[in-house]
């Protein structure tokens, strides 16, 4: 887990590079990428642009086309960061959930999602159980859909993984799940933002079964 991250503003995560990733991240940066508030060394004959067009591959129409519209519109993105950024995203809203960080999870996502959360970890705490999970590997992520609505970027990502649950009561015995098999989840998460607001952070502000 990334529990270094917690308590970071999800632009910290979803707008600049990664700096201690796994070596299982399907999506990486180069060794000698930037980091945040540094410039390229640019050739004086071929300058770069300073928001380039994104690399995308194997995504569907639909998909590329929301992808380089926020991008014309929001000259802080940067697709592979971004995925990046969600994927960190994913791991600590998971851990937040699982201990009850009620502050890191209010900072990550929006009214209904950080609510419905909440929910969750009262009814969890009123019962007097405790979750002892486990993220074991996060197997694959990629962009699930993508849109610009207006000045509202919405960009949806799968996460597909293998996780670890136990829940223990008040005494400390197992009443559900087990550490030692693992069970696959599929989720579709969307983070949005406003490319018009000066306010640079994206929000957690959907969740769904993938």
């Amino acid at each position: 887990m990334i529990a270094a991250f917690l308590g970071l503003r999800l632009y910290s995560v979803l707008g600049q590079r990664a700096e201690h990733e796994e070596e299982s991240i399907p999506h990486r940066f180069d060794a000698g990428a930037n980091q945040p508030g540094q410039s390229a060394p640019k050739p004086a004959a071929t300058p770069t642009p300073a928001n380039p067009a994104p690399q995308i591959v194997g995504v569907l129409p639909a998909v590329e086309r929301g992808i380089r519209e926020i991008a014309a519109a929001d000259n802080r993105f940067e697709l592979n960061a971004f995925m990046e950024g969600g994927r960190a995203a994913y791991e600590m809203v998971l851990e937040a959930f699982w201990n009850g960080d009620r502050e890191t999870l209010r900072e990550l996502c929006d009214d209904d999602v950080y609510e419905g959360f909440v929910a969750a970890i009262d009814a969890r705490e009123a019962a007097g159980h405790k979750l002892e999970n486990k993220l074991i590997r996060v197997e694959e992520t990629k962009i699930h859909s993508a849109q610009l609505d207006g000045r509202m970027a919405r960009i949806a990502m799968l996460f597909v993984a293998d996780i670890a649950a136990v829940t223990r009561d008040k005494d400390g015995n197992v009443v559900a799940g087990s550490l030692d098999d693992a069970v696959e989840s599929r989720d579709i998460w969307t983070f949005s933002r406003n490319v018009g607001d000066s306010d640079p952070n994206w929000v957690l502000d959907e969740t769904d079964e993938g």
